[in-house]
């Protein structure tokens, strides 16, 4: 499985709306600049996430994105899913129907149980601890005080599991 860029995208904003916090306003242009973004590819995705219930779109001179839940509650799955579907491996696994061997494959249990971990793991990284362990946003990190939010129930991570970014990469 390889991410599409729309799904990287996403991730981007909602990371950095995450740092911001629930019911702040973000302008389109101040996400699409801070998160390397394309500006008109940023408002398609915005639609999706909005859809979804994760953000607010306010139009207008004024308008821009707000994000609408605590970012303890959003897990990377729920971005990735929420872009491209529910995350399969193969045919065979998305449609068990396409393959005759479904029954009887070994190899369908291993792309199976690969799918739950990948999922499993996706899913068990909430967006808060993503700003807490660095943002990969340059200029914004919970760790450099820059973050609007402090976020609680959240374990200090250990400087050394701290998540180093480049900037073109989620």
């Amino acid at each position: 499985m390889r991410l599409t860029r729309a799904a990287e995208y996403a991730i981007r904003c909602m990371v950095y709306l995450s740092t911001l916090g629930p019911g702040i306003l973000a302008s389109r242009q101040e996400i699409a600049e801070h998160a390397g973004i394309p500006s008109h590819f940023l408002a398609k995705i915005a639609q999706d996430l909005a859809r979804a219930g994760f953000i607010e779109i306010r139009q207008g001179a004024k308008g821009g994105f707000i994000l609408l839940r605590n970012p303890e509650t959003i897990s990377l799955l729920d971005i990735v899913e929420t872009i491209i579907g529910e995350i399969y491996l193969n045919d065979c696994v998305a449609r068990p129907s396409s393959c005759t061997s479904t029954a009887c494959c070994a190899v369908h249990r291993v792309w199976m149980d690969a799918r739950d971990q990948l999922r499993n793991t996706l899913a068990g990284v909430s967006f808060a601890q993503l700003v807490l362990q660095g943002s990969c946003i340059p200029g914004l990190s919970a760790e450099k005080g820059t973050a609007h939010v402090a976020y609680e129930n959240i374990p200090e991570l250990e400087s050394e599991s701290r998540v180093k970014c480049d900037q073109g990469t989620t």
